[in-house]
């Protein structure tokens, strides 16, 4: 098959977990009435020493827990937990922790392992990345590496055309924050270039195109 390219007409499954919260420490007891979620967090010294810093390695935030999340919904249940407790507590979402400020992290509160997400997909053989017959889109994960994006594309011919530099970072973290690299002067950030979005807010999921 002749490899072509398109101009990126994908949407992504992006989990943008939205969030206002107060320092709230929160333990698993506090959640575990939350169903088929609490056998899912982390509190283990190695566990909360991995989250607590990024790439920068400037900000320091050491959660309470870690969640390890099985699918979409492990996500939106825990979001339900925050906003139904009296005082909710911070939940961010880590994908490879290439953030610089903190941003990934979550003082006292839940650190979504998002990787955790990536890798439960590929043991149950449910792809996060789905090229749509006629190579027009592809659907893919927030939790995916873009490497195995572009992997999974050039495979059935064709691939996006907006990337980042450094390919193992997750479709979430390149998106949230626009996506620039070097083809963004020509075919935009890689962010203009998405169809739709799906955002998990833990109240339902919008649908955003």
């Amino acid at each position: 098959m002749a490899e072509k390219t398109f101009q990126f007409p994908t949407y992504f499954k992006l989990l943008l977990i939205i969030i206002t919260t107060l320092g709230k420490i929160v333990t698993a007891e506090e959640i575990s009435a939350v169903e088929n979620i609490s056998d899912k967090l982390r509190n283990d010294t190695e566990s909360l020493w991995k989250v607590s810093r990024d790439f920068g390695n400037i900000v320091h935030e050491v959660p309470a827990m870690v969640f390890h999340p099985a699918s979409v919904d492990d996500i939106a249940n825990l979001i339900k937990s925050s906003y139904s407790s009296p005082v909710p507590f911070a939940i961010a979402a880590r994908g490879q922790g290439h953030s610089t400020g903190g941003q990934a992290m979550a003082r006292d509160g839940v650190v979504v392992d998002m990787a955790a997400l990536r890798r439960e997909r590929k043991k149950k053989g449910v792809g996060g990345i789905s090229i749509d017959v006629y190579g027009e889109y592809v659907d893919v994960g927030g939790e995916q590496l873009w490497i195995d994006v572009l992997n999974e594309t050039v495979e059935n011919g064709v691939a996006p055309i907006s990337w980042t530099d450094y390919l193992y970072l997750s479709v979430g973290g390149t998106l949230s924050n626009a996506g620039i690299s070097g083809q963004s002067f020509r075919y935009g950030p890689q962010i203009s270039n998405v169809l739709e979005m799906d955002v998990v807010t833990g109240i339902n999921l919008l649908y955003l195109t």
